[in-house]
């Protein structure tokens, strides 16, 4: 079953997410988290095993588009259609808002991922994504 996180899953979801490899150095998972949760535009949508956090999916409405981040799965729970059920999970929860579109980013040497979100009917957008660290 596919789920709204609650605060007290963040220890657990985040810890998926670093055995996943989604973490940088320079983006604080637990404050991702918060963020997500404190929203009215966004969420945290999580699916338990018996080991506790299978999988889980960041979401969020900009206004203009749904995006996606941190899909992760547990290793032992890959292969299973886990991670199609919470893109579709996301993907309602995005229509349901009245998103148009949904987009997400991947590193460009991430195959595995790449293919992935490729059978699902995603495809590069033709765009390049800019950015930089805001500074305090």
């Amino acid at each position: 079953m596919i789920r709204e996180a609650l605060i007290a899953d963040a220890g657990a979801v985040i810890a998926l997410w670093h055995a996943c490899g989604l973490t940088r150095p320079w983006n604080d998972p637990a404050q991702d988290f918060a963020r997500a949760l404190a929203g009215e535009t966004s969420t945290v949508l999580l699916a338990e095993g018996e080991g506790g956090v299978a999988g889980s999916v960041m979401i969020g409405d900009d206004g203009h588009r749904g995006w996606v981040y941190y899909l992760a799965v547990a290793e032992s729970a890959r292969r299973t259609g886990l991670g199609r059920q919470l893109m579709a999970a996301a993907e309602d929860w995005l229509r349901a808002r009245g998103c148009p579109k949904i987009q997400l980013m991947v590193r460009d040497t991430n195959a595995e991922a790449l293919g992935f979100y490729a059978a699902l009917g995603l495809e590069p957008q033709g765009v390049v994504t800019l950015g930089r660290f805001l500074k305090d």
